[in-house]
Formats: C-alpha cells, sequence, structure tokens
C-alpha cells in the first residue's frame, strides 16, 4: 500500500492518504477524499510503501493534484464557513446561551447546521429563528461532545502525533480511570487527559493485555513472605511479571512473582 503524509489547509492538521501517484513532492498541492467531503491539503512527505499488516489502512484518500480553480473554490467556503460561525456566535452572544460554537457545515440541500458544545441542554428556538432569518434556509443545531469537537478541530496529542479521533479511529470506546491504575500510570489528569479533557483513548489500546498479565500477581498492599524476610507490595510490573516488595526492614526490592509467597 502507498501513502503520502498531507496537511490540511483547514484544520492544520497531517493525515496519512493512500494514493496511487508516485512523483508528488512536498509543497505539493493536493486534493483529498475524507469522511468530510474533498479537502485540499500540502504535501509534507512524498509517497512511500507500508505494509498493510501493520500499519492501519488510511481513513483517506489522495484524489489528484489541486488546480488554480479548486484553491479559490476553497478559499471562498472558507470564507463563507468563517463569515456562518462568526453570525451565529454573535447571535448567542445577544441571546445570552451557554453554547459554544465549534463548527459549521453546509449541505448540498441548502441546510446549514451548526455544531456546539454546552454543559446542560439547551433551548435555542429563537437562535434558530433568528439565523433562519439572517440565512434564508433550514437551520439545525447540533450538540456534541467534547471529544466529537476535539476531532472536528484537530490537535496534537501529548505524545506528538496528530490526535489518534482524527486519524485512525472510527469510534469512541468507554476509557476508565481503571485503566491508567492497571497498567500503573501517573493518575495526575494533566497527564493522561487529552486535548477534549477527557481521558486519553490510547489508555484503552492495551487495557486488556495488562488486564490478562496482571492475572495472578498479587494486589499492592498484600503482605507476602520472600527468601529475603516478609513485607509487602508496593508496586507491581505486570508486563515483566515482577513486583515491588517492602521489606519490615525498609528495604525494597523488585523479585519475581514466582519468588513470593502471599501469607
Amino acid at each position: 500500500m502507498r501513502v503520502v503524509t498531507v496537511k490540511l489547509q483547514k484544520r492544520h492538521i497531517v493525515l496519512r492518504c493512500e494514493t496511487k501517484e508516485t512523483n508528488l513532492k512536498p509543497g505539493d498541492l493536493v486534493i483529498l477524499k475524507t469522511k468530510e467531503g474533498n479537502q485540499i491539503g500540502t504535501v509534507v512527505t512524498p509517497p512511500k510503501e507500508i505494509n498493510p499488516e501493520i500499519f492501519p489502512k488510511p481513513h483517506c484518500s489522495l484524489l489528484r493534484l489541486a488546480t488554480e480553480e479548486d484553491q479559490k473554490k476553497f478559499a471562498e467556503e472558507e470564507e463563507k464557513a468563517a463569515n456562518a460561525i462568526r453570525k451565529c456566535k454573535d447571535k448567542v452572544e445577544e441571546l445570552g446561551l451557554p453554547m459554544k460554537i465549534s463548527d459549521v457545515d453546509f449541505s448540498e440541500e441548502g441546510k446549514i447546521t451548526f455544531f456546539f458544545t454546552a454543559e446542560t441542554r439547551i433551548n435555542f428556538r429563537e437562535l434558530v429563528r433568528q439565523l433562519a432569518a439572517e440565512f434564508h434556509c433550514r437551520i439545525e443545531m447540533r450538540q456534541i461532545g467534547a471529544r466529537n469537537e476535539a476531532k472536528m478541530m484537530g490537535g496534537v496529542g501529548n505524545c506528538g502525533l496528530p490526535l489518534c479521533c482524527l486519524t485512525f479511529l472510527p469510534d469512541f470506546e468507554s476509557v476508565t480511570i481503571k485503566m491508567a491504575k492497571e497498567q500503573g500510570l501517573s493518575l495526575d489528569p494533566d497527564k493522561i487527559s487529552g486535548l477534549c479533557g477527557r481521558l486519553l483513548c490510547c489508555l484503552g489500546y492495551e487495557a486488556e493485555t495488562y488486564r490478562e498479565a496482571i492475572k495472578g500477581l498479587p494486589k499492592c498492599g498484600t503482605r507476602v513472605t520472600t527468601l529475603y524476610g516478609e513485607g509487602k507490595v508496593i508496586k507491581q510490573n505486570p508486563l515483566k511479571k515482577t513486583l515491588l516488595i517492602e521489606l519490615t526492614d525498609g528495604r525494597q526490592l523488585t523479585l519475581k512473582a514466582e519468588e513470593i509467597k502471599v501469607k
């Protein structure tokens, strides 16, 4: 499978796209086919072959090189969207609604959909009425969650890579603080939370592996007996099958699971 890395102009994010082209070079403007429709972007790295059995299949594909007409069209659409969002935000402020406008979508049927986030349920009937009078078309307000907002807006995660939800995650899976505990990660919210403010999606990638590896290991706080004396478990390493033991004399030793005996 041949892929090329492209930076979208709309969201300033980098995506890996499938392509049949071989002569693309960094700086080329191209048209991509994504879930949100066709978008324009700039080639970051030239095409290269990857093993589809190792790397996930890209969720977008490169259609062709962009023309001057394409650039003009996308620039007009961006200006149209920015203008719509600005007017909608002004209306929201005038009405004093506790909501945040995130994005807008123009359908081919003439409908305009505004995406927003809010802590509570919002009565936006008056807002819809005023927007319909402003744009002379059908208006839809669609509330989204913090994760969906991050997926729409794009960004870079703590790892330095584009957000998983934007590049390859098709759906959001449930993530719990227990997953972080089982993997021995810091429970500092700043370290295990994503741009959306929710727990990192990647906490779930290895959760099942750790869940299986931790089976049979004594829990932290368990009193145990070792060749070096009695103590208690203060830390687990499920992947190495080792335990950090604090002996009664204060010494700390890392021992294999088979080297200890639960009292």
